[in-house]
């Protein structure tokens, strides 16, 4: 249940960001993978943590990448 409310916002953080620029495009989508991708990790505040962290860590290469 938790992963289908996650996943329904990262859908909508990628759709709300199609009108914005491309660094900001990049850096949603990347947030949005990256907290995705940490959701898989860890169990309970762990779990939490890795979310935060690969979404923090997406948006930063979402950024770069944008350059």
């Amino acid at each position: 249940m938790r992963n289908m409310k996650f996943n329904r916002i990262a859908a909508l953080a990628a759709i709300v960001a199609l009108p914005l620029t491309l660094a900001a495009c990049a850096e949603t989508i990347g947030a949005g993978a990256g907290a995705y991708a940490g959701n898989q990790f860890g169990k309970g505040e762990g779990k939490t943590a890795a979310t935060v962290a690969g979404g923090v860590g997406g948006a930063l290469l979402g950024h770069e990448l944008a350059r």
